[in-house]
């Protein structure tokens, strides 16, 4: 029994060796070329169709027209319908005046004071009497009353030009010592400011 069995195993693989194995590729020689003899062709004429040496292109057909195409004449337009003009009225546009607009952005201050002790109780240049709490700034050459806006330690204020100085070369604003504790910046250093008379950008 396990002879038969193996008898036809190897019959069957020795079958399936036979239908897999496939023929040599390329063994057809070519064929040599052969010239066209003219007399094997033939003049083939349809019936009903004129000869011509171009093709004309006939019409497209309205209805495949993009919309640019259909006008007043067009066959796809509805019969007594008015027609549209699509030009643009002319109309007059009032002139504007030129406006002129000066962003107040933020400036940068690498070396601003203050001034306090020896001052209090003394006039400014600009008339007031100097005090602990009297918000304002010095400057040289501003107008009094020139509004600044200082910003430091997350405070914004605005105050303005109540005295002269700072008289140190390098220096263009001194704080009075009331803004200076209201900015928590009683020392010599850096701060943000800009002009205050002009609304935010």
């Amino acid at each position: 029994m396990r002879t038969r069995l193996l008898v036809a195993v190897a019959a069957l693989m020795a079958a399936s060796a036979l239908v897999a194995l496939p023929g040599p590729v390329g063994s057809r020689a070519p064929s040599q070329a052969r010239p066209i003899a003219q007399t094997a062709l033939a003049v083939v004429t349809i019936p009903g169709v004129a000869a011509s040496q171009a093709t004309i292109p006939t019409a497209l057909d309205p209805a495949i027209r993009s919309a640019g195409w259909l006008g007043p004449d067009a066959g796809l337009a509805e019969p007594g319908l008015p027609t549209t003009s699509w030009a643009k009225p002319a109309a007059q546009q009032p002139l504007l005046p030129a406006l002129r607009y000066i962003k107040n952005y933020w400036r940068f201050d690498s070396n601003i004071s203050w001034y306090g002790t020896g001052f209090y109780g003394k006039r400014t240049a600009c008339g007031l009497k100097y005090t602990k709490i009297l918000l304002g700034v010095a400057h040289r050459t501003l107008p009094c009353g020139t509004l600044v806006t200082f910003q430091a330690n997350g405070v914004t204020i605005t105050v303005p030009v109540i005295d002269r100085g700072p008289y140190v070369n390098g220096r263009t604003w001194d704080m009075s010592g009331g803004l200076c504790t209201l900015l928590h910046h009683c020392y010599t250093g850096t701060i943000n400011w800009r002009w205050g008379v002009w609304p935010d950008p």
